[in-house]
């Protein structure tokens, strides 16, 4: 998985969009990070400190191909209008689904 700023991930975004009209899908995953690279400690163990401020983890995935990026609180609100920029320009594609009818028991 590939680590990019927040800039470089939006713009790896769109290209994969561009890329999934042929065949495929992206999918999007978002979470809570604390910033941990280690893993928690066993019982017993001194515990991690806790964090003081939580970021976003940001990760998309096309076929194979896999970025994310980390936002941290300060610049939500700008990466947040840019992120639903690419969604908005890129959700032009999707397939519209068939409605099933459904005959009543009483017809038959």
């Amino acid at each position: 998985m590939v680590l990019l700023d927040n800039e470089g991930f939006l713009g790896e975004l769109t290209r994969m969009f561009q890329r999934s009209r042929n065949r495929g899908s992206v999918y999007i995953t978002m979470k809570k990070y604390d910033g941990r690279t280690k893993p928690d400690p066993r019982p017993g163990n001194k515990p991690l400190p806790e964090p003081t401020e939580y970021s976003c983890l940001m990760r998309a995935t096309l076929r194979s191909k896999k970025i994310a990026t980390v936002v941290h609180p300060k610049d939500i609100n700008k990466f947040q209008l840019a992120y639903c920029n690419v969604l908005k320009s890129n959700m032009d594609g999707l397939k519209k689904l068939k409605k099933k009818k459904v005959k009543s028991k009483a017809t038959q």
